[in-house]
């Protein structure tokens, strides 16, 4: 044979305009055992795994609000007047037998509630007086005061909220749900982040598509200007140019997407065509300053300025255009020392925007099929902090045993209370609800079957939840 004339199969593929990538596409499009399925769960086309929601979807969307560093639900939400009556005494030893902490002895003295707590809301909820913008909206959430976790330090805890796994590497739960329910926007992500507050303890790996496509993973926006660095084009070129240079590096990744069917090139052609129409789409979203003035004055929201309370309106605005999954995480709630102080500086920042989403998402009619949370990554202990070598005094240790939350909309039942600590705020008593649990409630809202939602990784069914036998917190659901 000519060697002139020999062409490998590579070549073929690639001379003959159809490439091994369409073919395995069409064989796998054409039925048969384990066939490609085209459409996801919602029957979108944008990616997913295919069939139809599991349960009748309640929300549409969901707006997380993450306060990393961990609230201290006995100055908040679960009032404990035998913690005050006990101050300063060593806790029983037999409340905190074979108990870990990160920085004090199991023995350490009781620190009593730092703040007042009164009654709201038709039920009569007990809220610290630290909370006036959420003793407003009691009457729209509900609260769950039994929360648990297996990790008490930081960065496991956050990712095991955010991904279900202690260990980085694991798709979030913002990527999957965009990977199950795919996206209503056209011109923006499925999965958009939003920070503030400082540095997160789990990083980057929070918002990560792990195993998932790299489509689904989180995309960290800026409170103010570009979204994203560099979206907007640089000065002399304008948008034709901007196209044709698409097109080029769009056509250059389809051949080499024919040659070694990598899919993550297909996400790098997504991404570039998302970020080409996030440019027209992106300074309209951005500019809050088009807002009333009674709205940014609701939310306490300053345009152009990096806060939680431009976040909050953000993510207002971001679900108004079809994002599916927006997470909102607000640092600064680790308080080891001056548990009283830091959370009067967290609720200035927080209490005011945070109630004023459910206000403006309630008279915008987008409340019942938007799901909001708020929440940390564990709780804190009922016994003091303090330790001079390390300069802390009246501060609250980590403590996954039981902790609060709260959800509104999307399904979730108003006004309601559930779950009980014992008289020490220590133990749960009533309604244990594990952080896998909370995960299946958030996808059993968005009509998803939290066992049915996974993909095979090393032959190995692998899920948000885990493989333990947990569900979702059906009393916690309308």
């Amino acid at each position: 044979m000519d060697g002139l004339n020999l062409k490998t199969r590579r070549h073929f593929f690639q001379d003959c305009g159809v490439g091994v990538g369409k073919i395995a596409l069409a064989s796998l499009m054409a039925g048969g055992v384990g066939a490609l399925q085209s459409k996801n769960l919602l029957g979108s086309t944008d990616g997913g795994i295919g069939g139809r929601p599991n349960f009748l979807p309640r929300a549409k969307r969901v707006i997380y609000m993450f306060m990393a560093g961990a609230p201290s639900q006995l100055d908040l939400f679960d009032y404990k007047p035998r913690l005050a009556e006990l101050e300063g005494q060593p806790i029983p030893p037999s409340v905190i037998d074979g108990q870990r902490y990160a920085f004090i002895q199991p023995d350490a003295a009781i620190l009593g509630p730092q703040f007042k707590f009164n009654k709201h809301g038709s039920a009569g909820v007990e809220v610290s007086e630290l909370l006036p913008w959420f003793s407003k909206i009691v009457d729209e959430v509900s609260i769950l005061k039994s929360c648990t976790t297996d990790q008490f330090n930081h960065a496991p805890a956050q990712l095991l909220f955010n991904t279900g796994n202690g260990i980085p590497g694991r798709p979030s739960m913002g990527s999957w749900v965009s990977y199950g329910l795919g996206c209503e926007a056209k011109d923006l992500p499925s999965f958009v982040v939003l920070q503030s507050g400082g540095g997160l303890s789990g990083g980057a790996s929070l918002w990560s598509s792990g195993f998932l496509p790299g489509s689904h993973q989180g995309v960290p926006f800026r409170s103010s200007g570009d979204p994203i660095l560099n979206v907007t084009n640089p000065v002399g070129f304008d948008n034709r140019a901007q196209r044709d240079s698409i097109d080029l590096i769009k056509n250059l990744n389809r051949q080499q997407l024919n040659l070694v069917n990598d899919p993550e090139i297909e996400t790098r052609i997504k991404a570039y065509e998302m970020a080409y129409r996030m440019q027209a789409r992106a300074p309209e979203l951005m500019d809050t300053s088009q807002e009333s003035e009674a709205t940014l004055k609701l939310y306490g929201a300053k345009p152009g300025e990096k806060s939680f309370a431009n976040n909050c309106l953000l993510a207002r605005r971001l679900a108004e255009r079809g994002v599916r999954f927006i997470q909102v995480y607000q640092n600064g709630w680790d308080h080891h020392s001056n548990v009283k102080g830091g959370l009067k500086r967290q609720c200035r920042a927080t209490d005011q925007a945070s109630a004023a989403l459910i206000m403006d998402l309630k008279q915008r009619g987008m409340l019942d099929d938007t799901l909001v949370i708020w929440g940390g990554e564990f709780g804190r202990t009922p016994m003091v902090e303090a330790s001079a070598a390390l300069n802390r005094s009246g501060g609250r240790d980590h403590h996954p045993q039981a902790f609060t939350m709260w959800f509104a909309g999307g399904g979730m039942k108003r006004g309601f209370c559930m779950g009980k600590t014992d008289e020490l705020g220590f133990n749960i008593v009533e309604g244990k609800s594990h952080v896998h649990d909370i995960q299946a409630t958030i996808l059993r809202c968005l009509g998803v079957d939290h066992t049915k939602l996974s993909v095979k990784v090393n032959g190995l069914d692998v899920r948000l939840t885990g493989v333990e036998n947990h569900q979702a917190i059906t009393d916690l659901i309308a």
